[in-house]
């Protein structure tokens, strides 16, 4: 008989111990080992664990006596599926984001039920021979450094900073394969699989079959089958989003982020962990390089690089012959256009078409368009379940959410005075494609957005076809803003900037000007006569000017000192605790008694600001209000919020979000 420590994926800090007979054992097809899954009867359902210990006699600490242990059904794996390392990176992610050891480990590792008999994504091409790549000096020192601090195991911070088309792919790539010749691996984390297509087959292509390719469409199993395969030293570099920075690499000599400051790195779900911290993680307790890029690097980056934390390398040359596009402002709050387009917008994009190149349009906005508005009285139609305004959309004739999704038809008076005069204001990228089509007659449009694509691939299809100038317009959300190529663009327009200035949210300013840069990048990257038009109601608004005027460095100096005087990060810390119930009054009640509790465990050490209602007072029929503590030091606010956690014994009806460094206040 044997006694097994067993975490499940439940908010409970603890392992369980379960027993496992010899007779059990000895029908095992494979060795009994810490890392691998058995299914067990906790409560009265059957569960999944992960096997942390296995000891001859029952643990000291164990809460239950002898006969009450319960033995396990079975053993669901033959090889276990985290090492050592692994697990001690889930034990600091539980640490680190107060989440329970069971809740971290799940987050880390696949949940497939068998490993597939074949890999769900593999790449089982030969390596392609490649195109020698003449690379500028400012590539060549990067590689050098970069190399460098991984041959001599020092452990650094290394960041590639320069505008969009300035060859940072390239010198990933090239650092790569050096590691990969002294048979290290290598992780490649880029923002979305999805959106970034172009990296990912830029790997595929140069590394063959030696690439394993983590992404969100893969299925549990397939997922499983990917991580075996990496596990067994099949695949030496794993390109993936948020969750391949847990890849169990064997020997790994690298980490690398690609478009650093995207959003997306961040867990919106416990645990919420950000990818970057525990790469750095990583990276320190392995002594290897950990190497950063982006053309709008986020601003807690910024200031790391400002004060020499992180190495940068600056790229200012853009290689395939292009040059940095010119970007004009175009005041909305002096034209009087009806609809999005602009006459002179309109204007350039006549020019563009008739000159056989393409444009990009670029709006923050799904939907047909912004809400539903009464003229008389105001009354704005809001969804009944979340406290944010329905979006039209034209081609069902519904008002939809996109917070939980519900929908209904638009009335056809207003709800609230029964006038008449009720109508839609703001747009989104349906109505933009249908002005587009009305004064682009011939125009090929293709629209690009979570709304219009309906089947699995056709993200792929529809940008394989403009990049082969299948269409001359391309309409789209972010989804079109970030790491894509197309070598016969032209003009970028971007509908309205202001769209994400008026998010009650401290990095609201940061976004913008990540957007508009990012956009904007795609243009005038083979040739040098890229156009960028932004259309603004705000063009004196700072995140709006710099951007346009590419004073990166002038955009940082501002928020950083708008940041400074707020003591917002990178000047501080801060922890964001949510409590949302379909009660608004229970919701609101525990946040006020867990305000007081923080204040009394403060100790003048951290402030403690609201509770408050969030921004988006009510998400999916549950109300929510937030706490956010801030402090120079994030140990003492996690020890707070822990001691809270552990002992605040509230309503059960509500729920305790917690998250370390948010990204979002929202």
């Amino acid at each position: 008989m044997k006694y097994l420590q067993i975490v499940i994926n439940i908010p409970l800090n603890q392992s369980f111990t379960y027993s496992i007979t010899d007779e059990q054992i000895n029908k095992l097809d494979c060795d009994l080992q810490v890392g691998i899954r058995a299914e067990v009867r906790f409560g009265n359902r059957k569960v999944t664990g992960f096997i942390t210990e296995i000891n001859n006699k029952i643990p000291d600490n164990c809460p239950v006596s002898p006969e009450k242990i319960r033995p396990i059904t079975r053993i669901v794996d033959k090889e276990p599926l985290f090492t050592p390392e692994i697990y001690e990176i889930a034990q600091w992610i539980s640490k680190y984001y107060l989440c329970s050891i069971g809740e971290a480990l799940f987050a880390i590792l696949p949940s497939g039920r068998r490993e597939p008999s074949t890999p769900g994504f593999s790449f089982d091409n030969e390596i392609t021979e490649k195109n020698t790549v003449t690379l500028s000096e400012e590539q060549k020192n990067a590689i050098e450094q970069i190399t460098k601090s991984a041959e001599s195991k020092t452990y650094s911070y290394h960041y590639l900073y320069g505008p969009t088309g300035t060859g940072k792919t390239e010198v990933f790539l090239q650092a790569a394969e050096w590691l990969l010749s002294k048979d290290k691996g290598v992780i490649y984390l880029v923002p979305e699989i999805g959106l970034t297509p172009q990296v990912v087959k830029a790997v595929t292509e140069r590394f063959g079959d030696t690439v394993a390719v983590l992404h969100s469409g893969l299925t549990p199993s397939q997922r499983l089958g990917q991580w075996r395969k990496i596990m067994k030293k099949e695949a030496r570099i794993v390109v993936g989003a948020r969750s391949a920075v847990f890849a169990p690499v064997p020997d790994l000599g690298m980490i690398i982020i690609d478009e650093e400051h995207d959003g997306s790195y961040k867990s919106g779900t416990t645990p919420r962990y950000h990818a970057r911290q525990a790469a750095m993680h990583r990276c320190n307790t392995l002594n290897i390089p950990l190497v950063m890029g982006s053309a709008t690097p986020s601003v807690e980056a910024w200031q790391q690089i400002k004060t020499g934390k992180f190495l940068c390398h600056r790229l200012t040359k853009r290689l395939a012959g292009g040059k940095m596009p010119d970007i004009k402002i175009i005041d909305l709050s002096k034209t009087n256009n009806s609809g999005c387009i602009s006459d002179e917008l309109k204007e350039e994009i006549q020019n563009t078409i008739n000159n056989k190149r393409q444009v990009i349009l670029f709006l923050n906005r799904r939907g047909f368009t912004h809400f539903f508005r009464c003229n008389t009285c105001g009354f704005e139609m809001k969804c009944k379940n979340c406290s944010v305004p329905m979006t039209y959309h034209k081609n069902e004739h519904r008002l939809r959410c996109h917070y939980c999704g519900w929908s209904t038809i638009p009335p056809q008076t207003c709800p609230q005075c029964s006038s008449f005069d009720v109508g839609y204001s703001g747009f989104g990228t349906e109505y933009i494609e249908s002005e587009t089509q009305a004064k682009f007659p011939n125009a090929r449009i293709v629209r690009i957005d979570t709304d219009s694509l309906t089947k699995k691939g056709e993200l792929q299809e529809k940008l394989d076809a403009f990049h082969n100038g299948e269409y001359d317009i391309m309409l789209g959300t972010q989804m079109v803003a970030k790491g894509l190529n197309f070598p016969n663009l032209q003009l970028v327009g971007v509908i309205l900037a202001d769209t994400g200035l008026h998010m009650p949210d401290f990095r609201a300013s940061e976004r913008t000007f990540s957007l508009i840069t990012q956009v904007a990048g795609r243009a005038g990257r083979y040739f040098p006569d890229g156009k960028v038009l932004v259309q603004t109601y705000n063009p004196y608004r700072e995140p709006i000017k710099f951007a346009c005027e590419t004073k990166t460095e002038a955009f940082y100096d501002y928020e950083l000192n708008q940041r400074k005087l707020l003591r917002f990060p990178p000047f501080s810390r801060l922890v964001r605790l949510v409590f949302r119930s379909a009660n608004q009054n229970q919701a609101y009640s525990a946040s006020v008694q867990a305000a007081e509790i923080l204040e009394n465990l403060c100790n003048q050490k951290f402030d403690v600001i609201g509770p408050a209602e969030c921004p988006i007072a009510k998400i999916s029929q549950n109300y929510r209000f937030h706490i956010i503590l801030k402090s120079n030091n994030i140990t003492v606010m996690q020890n707070a919020v822990n001691t809270l956690l552990s002992n605040y014994s509230h309503n059960p009806n509500v729920y305790i979000e917690c998250d370390i460094d948010p990204v979002s206040l929202l």
